[in-house]
C-alpha cells in the first residue's frame, strides 16, 4: 500500500493533512490525517500493517518539525481507542480556527468536538452574522454559534439533544471571552420543540447541519423535509439567510434542492459553499454539501 501525500502545517491553525475518506486516492479511503497543534491525528477506519503504520509515523516525525505527538484514532474497534505511535501523550488542547479557540478531547470521544470539512462555512457565517438573530440547530458543541458570536450577532440560540456537547458549547464561548448574555443552549428534541423557537422573536440566520442518522430522534432523507416546511413559522421572511447542510453520501445536493423547492419554495438559492480544498471527493455529492439560500 502506497503513504499518503500529506500537507504540511504552515501554523497552528488546525486543518485536515490528508483526506482519504473521499476515495479520491486509490487503496487510501480508510485514512485521514488530522492537524491539532501539536498532535498529529491518523485516523484509520480499518487495520492496516503495523510496518506501513509504523513508516507513516516516521514520515509525519521527520516532516511536521512542530509535531510533540503522533497518534492513531482506530474507528473500526468498539469505541475507537487511540494509540500514542510516538511523542507525548496529550489527551486533550485548544485547537485555532479562524482566531477562535476550541476544545478538543482526543482520548474519549469517537468525535473530538470539531468537524474540520465544515471549516469555510465557520467562516461564512463569522462573515454574515453581524446584526443577525440566529438559531443553530443540532449545535454539537456550538461551534457555529461561536463564529455567530464572532460576527457580532445580535442573538443566537443553539438546540441539540445532547446537554454534554452544549455544557462543551458553553465551555468554548468562555474560552473565547464571548459574554453569553445573548447566547441561549436548549437541550431539546428540535422535532418536539417547534413551539419553543415559535414564541422567540423571528430569527434571521439559520444553520442547519444535521446528522444523517441518529437512532431513536433522526433519519435525515426522512426528516429534513419537517424542518425546511417549518422556516416560515420561526425565520424573517424577506431578510434570512438560511444555510443548510447534508452531510449524508447517499443524498446529493439535487435532492436537497428538490427539498426545498417542494416544502418552502419562498426560498431562493444563493450558493453552494465550497469545502477545503484538502476535502478532495471521486464523487463531489458523496462529501459535505453547504448551501446557502434567502428566505
Amino acid at each position: 500500500m502506497t503513504q499518503p501525500d500529506f500537507l504540511i502545517p504552515k501554523s497552528n491553525e488546525c486543518e485536515r493533512l490528508f483526506h482519504g475518506r473521499g476515495h479520491f486516492y486509490p487503496d487510501l479511503e480508510h485514512i485521514c490525517i488530522d492537524w491539532f497543534a501539536p498532535v498529529v491525528l491518523i485516523t484509520l477506519y480499518k487495520p492496516v500493517e503495523q510496518v506501513w503504520l509504523n513508516t507513516l509515523v516516521s514520515h509525519i516525525q521527520s516532516r511536521v518539525h512542530q509535531c510533540q505527538s503522533i497518534q492513531v484514532q482506530h474507528r473500526y474497534q468498539k469505541m475507537a481507542p487511540v494509540d500514542v505511535m510516538w511523542g507525548d501523550k496529550i489527551d486533550s488542547l485548544t485547537a485555532t480556527e479562524h482566531g477562535l479557540n476550541y476544545k478538543i478531547n482526543l482520548a474519549n470521544n469517537q468525535n473530538h468536538g470539531l468537524f474540520l470539512d465544515m471549516a469555510n462555512g465557520r467562516k461564512w457565517v463569522i462573515e454574515n452574522a453581524k446584526n443577525r438573530r440566529v438559531v443553530n440547530l443540532f449545535s454539537y458543541t456550538c461551534a457555529f454559534s461561536m463564529a455567530a458570536h464572532a460576527g457580532q450577532a445580535d442573538a443566537i440560540m443553539n438546540l441539540d439533544m445532547a446537554k454534554a456537547a452544549l455544557s462543551v458549547g458553553r465551555e468554548n464561548h468562555k474560552l473565547n471571552k464571548q459574554a453569553l448574555d445573548h447566547v441561549k443552549f436548549a437541550g431539546v428534541d428540535l422535532f418536539k420543540s417547534w413551539g419553543k423557537l415559535r414564541r422567540e422573536a423571528k430569527f434571521d440566520l439559520l444553520i442547519c447541519d444535521p446528522p444523517s442518522f441518529q437512532k431513536g430522534s433522526v433519519n435525515i432523507e426522512r426528516d429534513y423535509k419537517k424542518i425546511i416546511r417549518r422556516i416560515p413559522e420561526f425565520m424573517q421572511q424577506g431578510q434570512s439567510l438560511l444555510m443548510l447542510c447534508l452531510n449524508s453520501p447517499d443524498l446529493s445536493v439535487e435532492w436537497l434542492k428538490q427539498q426545498v423547492d417542494e416544502f418552502c419554495p419562498e426560498c431562493e438559492f444563493q450558493q453552494q459553499l465550497a469545502n477545503p480544498n484538502v476535502f478532495k471527493e471521486a464523487n463531489p455529492d458523496k462529501g459535505l454539501k453547504v448551501l446557502i439560500y434567502r428566505y
